[in-house]
């Protein structure tokens, strides 16, 4: 099932909207990039969650949790399908993930299913990691599934925007 946008699409893991509201200095690199991209890049693309993401938002312990839970609340939510939990199952099956059917495994398996361009992450151990790319594409042609872009904001900015460069 393809998510039928004029724009390309963009997958957002919870990081994203959870660095939108963070404070802490020892990631303030990428707060600082990912409101820029929010402000700057979003209007560009179709912003998607999934009840995956509004879960472990509702669930984790976040600075101003609040305030996240309402701002999500604008973006459109991608229904859930009993085929994304099978989806996350295989990929569990294959060791993309750790061996847990949440947070990562879903975020995949909602942007692989959806056919989402980009899955927008901060998550650079299990998602956005350039040494999980090609196992990720096997395991997804072999589902017959198409592979989402899995980058950071940094990644996403438009050519003629090059502050971060």
């Amino acid at each position: 099932m393809a998510v039928d946008l004029m724009n390309k699409s963009v997958y957002l893991d919870t990081t994203i909207p959870s660095y939108l509201f963070d404070d802490r200095e020892n990631i303030k690199v990428h707060i600082d990039v990912t409101k820029k991209w929010w402000e700057q890049e979003k209007d560009n693309f179709e912003t998607w969650i999934s009840e995956e993401t509004f879960n472990e938002l509702s669930e984790g312990d976040y600075p101003r949790k609040d305030e996240i839970l309402e701002f999500i609340r604008e973006i459109a939510i991608l229904p859930p399908h009993q085929e994304i939990v099978q989806i996350a199952k295989v990929y569990l099956n294959n060791y993309l993930m750790p061996q847990v059917l949440k947070g990562d495994v879903l975020h995949l398996a909602y942007a692989s299913y959806y056919k989402i361009d980009f899955l927008l992450t901060w998550n650079c151990n299990h998602l956005a990691n350039a040494n999980k790319r090609q196992h990720i594409r096997v395991v997804n042609a072999r589902l017959n599934l198409a592979t989402p872009e899995i980058i950071t904001p940094l990644e996403l900015f438009s050519e003629n925007n090059n502050d971060y460069e």
